[in-house]
């Protein structure tokens, strides 16, 4: 992993899916060596989710988010978002669908392949389990569910 702000936002996701996520990440940028990618969202509070999901609704902007407060990965530590730097500066055209196929190598979630909101950027382990099963889980001593 290139990119020393993503490392500090892996180190923040669920222990079970850490190593995962930076497999995934190094594969990626060891198979095209002029990548360099940056998680730009990972653990992400309630709170934080609220706003997200007012956003184009009853805040000002377009709508990101069709989840509330529990019903996103990010949530429980499972899910990035990602972006590409080229030369240090964000790339928001870059497609994230060229990382499919690693993503799926290691069991990782495209929000590419969602239905009802694609959601490129976004990236999710979820164990075969839809966030109502997240959401329902008692959590450890650091606020992580139990897994």
């Amino acid at each position: 992993m290139r990119d020393k702000l993503s490392e500090e936002r892996l180190n923040k996701l669920h222990p079970k899916v850490r190593d995962t996520f930076r497999k995934f990440i190094d594969e990626c940028e060891l198979q095209n060596p002029e990548w360099t990618l940056r998680i730009s969202q990972g653990l992400r509070t309630f709170e934080e989710q609220n706003l997200l999901y007012q956003q184009g609704r009853t805040l000002p902007g377009k709508k990101v988010s069709n989840a509330k407060a529990g019903q996103s990965l990010h949530n429980y530590g499972l899910a990035i978002d990602l972006v590409e730097l080229d030369d240090k500066v964000v790339d928001w055209n870059f497609d994230m669908r060229k990382l499919a196929p690693i993503a799926e190598k290691y069991g990782i979630t495209c929000g590419s392949k969602f239905r009802s909101f694609p959601d490129l950027p976004h990236f999710e382990i979820n164990f075969g389990k839809t966030w109502e099963y997240f959401y329902n889980l008692k959590k450890d001593k650091n606020g992580y569910v139990i897994l």
